[in-house]
């Protein structure tokens, strides 16, 4: 069997590593990485952690590119690549243009699509954006669906896919915080490695949409430093987006707040540990919904709509919008009410095991050498 794996960000990066760490285990099985760098120096960030040379690099990253660029340049090259190595199937993960591309590009030479974190929707085609387009577009195209939860197998089969494509498994991001979370990590940042994370209320606080930029993300920021101003033992790491935006709103709101640590974006392996060390997680990140309840922290989602409403009911995280009373109402109490926290950080995270990666190659194993 060979399977292509095709990846072009960080979170897809992330999500993807641990099932290519899995191809590497079996036998019988030749798999070809090919990212196509839709995002450079955070993705290269991920395969230096996973260890993950691939084979083809298209490298199509380039200043100011817009969503076409990414979509005709990555379309272009992946079929190049696509016909030179025929593989049994091609495996997307996630929503991203290079994974709407990459099914594109299987598609047209008629090669069978696995979906990995499929299902996911928001219900609004415009929020996330492109995301939510990007998802019910690869959809349409995929062979396997391998849906992270049940709630994502239900939207699958309210929009007509057949049961029998349609696999539980468990979102792989969980199997890589295996790799990356380390009770002795240490943080380049020494200001990190000086926080007292068992006195101080350490949030940490992400935000990069397209949806939040101006006023929304002006309300987030507001209500998260009036908010931290009521408690003296919390405090605020903020690894700030390179998006000139973001970084022009964190600063006149947050920049001089001594309770406040702006830093620059972080890798991977340092974000999910000081994840691991915080008190809580106030974000607009899909992915971020995922990992702190899997390392029992409460999360607030800074989002009007969310494709993962599982959190939400399980009372893992809490959708508190962009309004400033929301944020502020929400995150003070989490600060202040033990009760609402620990309800909140003990609740069962519904999104995996730990062992998504090794069912998603079972099932490509029985399909494809079954066969044979």
């Amino acid at each position: 069997m060979k399977v292509m794996t095709v990846f072009g960000t960080r979170p897809e990066g992330v999500k993807m590593a641990p099932i290519i760490k899995e191809l590497e285990k079996r036998e019988g099985i030749e798999q070809v990485v090919c990212i196509t760098a839709q995002h450079r120096e955070m993705l290269d960030q991920v395969t230096e952690l996973f260890g993950i040379v691939p084979h083809y690099d298209l490298n199509i990253f380039k200043p100011g590119q817009t969503l076409t660029d990414i979509t005709v340049n990555s379309l272009k090259g992946l079929e190049d690549v696509i016909r030179k190595e025929n593989p049994d199937v091609l495996l997307v993960q996630g929503d991203t243009t290079t994974v709407f591309a990459g099914a594109l590009a299987a598609f047209y030479q008629k090669i069978s699509i696995g979906h990995v974190e499929a299902g996911l929707r928001s219900g609004n085609l415009y929020s996330p954006y492109p995301e939510e387009a990007n998802r019910k577009l690869v959809g349409v195209l995929a062979d396997f669906h391998f849906a992270p939860t049940e709630t994502n197998r239900g939207n699958l089969l309210r929009e007509g896919y057949p049961d029998d494509k349609i696999y539980i498994t468990g979102n792989t991001v969980i199997d890589a915080l295996k790799y990356a979370v380390r009770d002795e990590y240490s943080f380049s940042d020494e200001r990190l490695n000086h926080l007292d994370f068992m006195n101080r209320k350490v949030i940490l606080l992400t935000s990069h949409r397209r949806e939040n930029l101006g006023e929304p993300m002006e309300n987030v920021f507001k209500a998260v430093r009036d908010a931290i101003e009521m408690v003296p033992e919390a405090l605020v790491v903020f690894p700030v987006h390179l998006n000139p935006k973001v970084r022009e709103i964190a600063n006149s709101i947050l920049g001089d707040n001594p309770s406040v640590y702006l830093t620059e974006p972080m890798d991977y392996e340092p974000f999910t540990n000081l994840m691991a060390r915080c008190y809580m997680a106030v974000t607009d990140s899909g992915g971020l919904q995922e990992e702190a309840p899997a390392l029992g922290k409460p999360v607030l989602v800074i989002r009007e709509e969310t494709e993962r409403p599982e959190g939400i009911q399980a009372g893992t995280a809490r959708l508190v919008g962009t309004s400033y009373e929301n944020v502020y109402t929400n995150l003070l109490q989490l600060l202040t009410d033990k009760e609402a926290y620990s309800k909140m950080a003990h609740a069962v995270n519904p999104y995996g095991d730990g062992n998504a990666s090794k069912r998603i190659v079972d099932i490509l194993t029985d399909t494809f050498m079954g066969m044979r």
